[in-house]
C-alpha cells in the first residue's frame, strides 16, 4: 500500500518523529496510523534505553513564568551543546515547565518519593481496599493499580502531558531521544506559587 506524504506529515505532527522515521513506521504498520506511532514510541525507548549510560554535561534551564503568579525552573541534561541549542530540545523543556505549572508535580520520578510517603499510601490503600471486603489474594493487585495512580499524580515523568494526556513526560522524553539520538535526562524542577 502506497504512503501519502498527507499521513507521513500527519504522524510527524503527532510524535516530532523524523520524515523517514515516520514513513518507515507507517510502511511497517501498512498505513495504520496508530500502529506507527506506537512503533515509533517503542523505537525511542529502544533507543533511550542504549543511551541511558552517557555523560549529560550540557543542556539549558528553561524558566517560565505564568501570569505572575506561578514561577518554574527546570533544568534539563544532555550530552552536547549543539543538541541544547536545537529547537526540538528548547521546545521540549519549554513545553515540560509548562506542564509543571499546570500539574504540580511534587517529585520527579518514583526514586525521589520518600519511602515513608509511598509506605503511609500502600498502607492506606491496603486497608482501604480489605474494608471494601475484596479478597485478599487480589488486594495486592489493587493496591498496586493505586500506587500506580498515586505516582502518576505527583511524579513528573509519569504524569500524563498537559497538551496531551494520551503520551507521559517520559514517553515524550523518550521519543525525543529517539528523535536526536542522544541521552537526555530531566535532571531537577522548581516550582513557585504565589502565596502557596
Amino acid at each position: 500500500m502506497p504512503i501519502n506524504i498527507e499521513d507521513i506529515k500527519n504522524l510527524r505532527e503527532m510524535t516530532g518523529a523524523g520524515m523517514m522515521d515516520a514513513k518507515r513506521a507507517l510502511e511497517e504498520a501498512k498505513g495504520d496510523t496508530e500502529k506507527a506511532r506506537e512503533l515509533l514510541r517503542l523505537k525511542g525507548m529502544a533507543t533511550a534505553a542504549k543511551k541511558a549510560d552517557r555523560a549529560t554535561e550540557q543542556g539549558l534551564v528553561e524558566a517560565y513564568v505564568h501570569g505572575g503568579r506561578i514561577g518554574v525552573l527546570v533544568e534539563m541534561a544532555c550530552e552536547t551543546d549543539f543538541v541544547a541549542r536545537t529547537d526540538d530540545f528548547k521546545n521540549f523543556i519549554h513545553d515540560v515547565a509548562i506542564h509543571v505549572a499546570a500539574a504540580a508535580p511534587q517529585y520527579l520520578d518514583r526514586s525521589a518519593v520518600p519511602a515513608e510517603v509511598s509506605e503511609k499510601e500502600a498502607k492506606f490503600f491496603r486497608e482501604e481496599v480489605l474494608a471494601s471486603g475484596k479478597p485478599a489474594e487480589h488486594a495486592e493487585k489493587i493496591v498496586e493499580g493505586k500506587m500506580n495512580k498515586f505516582y502518576a499524580g505527583i511524579c513528573l515523568l509519569e504524569q500524563p502531558f498537559v497538551k496531551d494526556p494520551e503520551q507521559t513526560i517520559d514517553s515524550l522524553l523518550k521519543l525525543l531521544i529517539g528523535k536526536l539520538g542522544e541521552n537526555l535526562v530531566i535532571r531537577r524542577f522548581e516550582r513557585m506559587e504565589l502565596g502557596a
